[in-house]
């Protein structure tokens, strides 16, 4: 078993516990697959390790999974949570390290430190195009959006988040996407 199927079996288990005994939400199927689908593209692309990049994308809400912190704290709680888990599968040093500051950093293109944490912030970005109804559930739900300018103003924030080079390519489809949602040019 690799390091990331034993990783994504570990992220599932918790995501059902989740389900089952604290909220409905399934964060695999409406943002973390997504994630990695997108931080593994990016990492093609930009020459990143994929390793990195996929255990750093399939760990990076890893708190809010294991409903450890807050929302405003998930990446620190994350981190800690990370680590634990790779130390626990005996995954090297370095290479943890690197994953954990995946988890660390992925709020913001502008906190990452390296190409790997780059894909990943990015990655949870264009996660939220990819699943728009899931993005307005969310606005809905947590952010108690009820006017679409709330809507738009977070899907603008997200795309202004992006690194310059990601934000150049997922230009046109951004704008498509607010075009089809806003009727914005």
């Amino acid at each position: 078993m690799t390091i990331i199927s034993q990783v994504k079996s570990e992220l599932l288990r918790r995501n059902q516990e989740y389900i089952e005994k604290v909220d409905s939400y399934d964060f695999w199927n409406n943002h973390i697959k997504f994630v990695v689908d997108e931080a593994l593209k990016l990492a093609s692309v930009y020459g990143a390790d994929k390793e990195i990049v996929e255990l750093g994308a399939l760990l990076h809400d890893i708190a809010l999974v294991s409903n450890v912190g807050t929302k405003a704290d998930h990446h620190t709680q994350g981190a800690k949570i990370a680590e634990e888990i790779l130390t626990n599968l005996k995954y090297q040093q370095d290479k943890k390290e690197r994953v954990v500051n995946c988890v660390l950093h992925h709020r913001s293109s502008k906190n990452a430190e390296n190409i790997e944490e780059l894909c990943v912030c990015d990655a949870d970005i264009l996660a939220h195009f990819d699943n728009i109804p899931n993005a307005f559930m969310v606005g809905v739900k947590k952010h108690n959006f009820s006017k679409p300018e709330q809507f738009k103003a977070w899907l603008q924030k997200d795309f202004d988040d992006l690194s310059d080079k990601t934000k150049e390519t997922f230009k046109d489809k951004y704008e498509n996407i607010m075009q089809v949602l806003f009727g914005e040019n």
